[in-house]
């Protein structure tokens, strides 16, 4: 692949290589595309991410950084068409969101991570491909046939593909297993070879030479699958074992005779429905189920992990694994252990909205063979705080777990609707030397928040600009500890109210002494 790179950076000390690639099909006009790129730039010092198409000039498609969208140097050809998650580099989600495909968006974008002192990395690239949804061709021969001038079904026949509907499944994440159908009315040979592969061309299944190719396989898939063989009626159907959300897609089964004409192809959309939980940032806990009608044996060993495989929670041997759990999640999990009822569901403690993820609970036996798979969404609203303009403070709540550890440093800032530091706790103090002018003397926080786990902020005389998006980052030096939440501030202009106090002296020379009576006995 030829690429040419025209970009300077001036604090670089260290080039990573990447280590990830993937590959996207979709048709022109379709209305959004998600790039996937996950990566950890929580810890990172002023981290920026860039995506890039480096056969173009300017190669910047979208860049990110702490205090927003940077977006100067982008090409023109994405002006308005793009998107990241406005935490990005909070939660590890540097995914791209691309919006009205077109011909020309078809190419290889690159993920690349920077940080001040740390260097470079690129994370990934992204293969993607934008297909015409009905080729020129096509609607010349779609023209010819409505107006009657091609007559002969063997062309229809031919050029199927393009007119066929598809056949779609939808099932419950936690089934056991799915059947995608693949079948043909006529005989299909005895050395006939089989051909399952998703939207991303990635080999979901081989059988060729009259076996399966499991070698063949992409390792996704590996060990997952299971083909009919019914050559005789045609059937060469394919059962996809503990499908997930990540299983979502478009498989195409293809079958060729000996001199790999193509025989059959069909098309098949999987659609997993997910359990989805919802509640509010700072409840105490939430319980994410996983619970199946069989007995779970004493040696069976459960994995809770995240959407970007973090270990949520482990247990083996018969006891919790804490050292086996990302720092995000430990000290915040409690896994029940009916093994009677095949109960293992997870409770999960001191929740932000950075909690909101795709949780994947995974029961295995002694032999890592796969008991039981279930998938729970969890949302979190984002915290909200309403306070009058005027009051004497507001508290902008957050709490976690307790026994910090000394090397601690809690974070405050405003996002939106403009970039500022808020308040920095570090080494056991407060830095005001990096807080933003705008709140010095106006913040407080608890003397003791290692202890206690509690670093909700008060902001002292709430203020009509304070209005906007607060997050706070909870980390150490160390690396062992990461925590964080958003809360957005509205602060409500003050309603004046008119005096309407009644001059007495003027009510007292009334001719209806009533009112006055009356006031006077209130």
């Amino acid at each position: 692949m030829m690429m040419k790179m025209k970009m300077l950076v001036v604090f670089m000390t260290l080039v990573h290589v990447s280590q990830h690639a993937s590959a996207v099909e979709l048709y022109e006009g379709e209305e959004f595309v998600l790039l996937p790129c996950e990566f950890h730039t929580f810890d990172l010092d002023d981290p920026t991410v860039v995506w890039s198409r480096y056969d173009l000039n300017p190669s910047t498609v979208h860049q990110r950084q702490q205090e927003g969208d940077e977006l100067k140097d982008q090409n023109q050809l994405y002006s308005s068409r793009t998107s990241m998650m406005t935490d990005a580099l909070e939660t590890g989600d540097l995914s791209l969101n691309l919006t009205k495909l077109r011909l020309s968006d078809s190419g290889t974008y690159t993920c690349t991570v920077r940080a001040f002192r740390w260097g470079e990395r690129r994370v990934t690239d992204v293969q993607l491909h934008v297909k015409e949804r009905f080729p020129s061709w096509a609607k010349v021969l779609l023209v010819l046939l409505v107006v009657g001038l091609v007559v002969s079904g063997g062309l229809l026949v031919h050029f199927r593909q393009y007119f066929m509907s598809v056949y779609r499944v939808e099932v419950d994440s936690g089934v056991k297993s799915v059947k995608l159908p693949c079948k043909k009315t006529v005989h299909l040979p005895e050395d006939v070879s089989v051909e399952w592969t998703d939207g991303d061309k990635r080999k979901v299944h081989v059988y060729q030479n009259s076996s399966d190719q499991p070698e063949e396989q992409h390792r996704l898939y590996r060990g997952r699958t299971k083909m009919k063989r019914n050559l005789k009626i045609g059937d060469v159907s394919l059962t996809l074992k503990y499908p997930t959300d990540t299983d979502r897609n478009t498989y195409t089964c293809t079958a060729y005779n000996k001199e790999r004409k193509r025989l059959m192809k069909k098309e098949v959309i999987l659609e997993v429905k997910v359990y989805r939980v919802e509640v509010d940032s700072g409840v105490e806990s939430v319980q994410l189920p996983c619970k199946t009608t069989i007995h779970l044996p004493e040696d069976v060993s459960v994995e809770w992990t995240d959407r970007i495989n973090r270990k949520v929670h482990v247990y083996q041997n018969s006891s919790d694994q804490p050292g086996e759990q990302d720092d995000l999640y430990r000290g915040r999990t409690e896994m029940k252990r009916n093994l009677k009822t095949g109960d293992v569901s997870l409770t999960l403690k001191y929740l932000t909205d950075r909690d909101r993820n795709t949780y994947t609970c995974t029961a295995y036996n002694k032999e890592r063979n796969i008991l039981m798979k279930k998938q729970v969404i969890l949302e979190v609203k984002v915290c909200q705080v309403e306070v009058e303009e005027g009051a004497e403070s507001v508290q902008l709540p957050f709490k976690t777990t307790a026994d910090l550890p000394g090397d601690t440093y809690v974070e405050w800032r405003l996002y939106e609707p403009k970039y500022m530091m808020v308040h920095v706790y570090q080494d056991s103090s407060v830095k005001s030397d990096r807080q933003n002018k705008n709140y010095r003397e106006r913040i407080k926080m608890k003397e003791d928040l290692l202890r206690t786990g509690d670093v909700s902020l008060t902001l002292k005389s709430p203020k009509l600009t304070d209005t906007g998006e607060y997050r706070c980052v909870v980390g150490s030096r160390k690396g062992n500890i990461w925590r964080g939440t958003t809360v957005e501030l509205k602060v409500k202009e003050r309603i004046q109210i008119k005096d309407q106090t009644v001059d007495m002296r003027n009510r007292s020379s009334s001719t209806d002494p009533t009112p006055l009576m009356a006031d006077q006995s209130i």
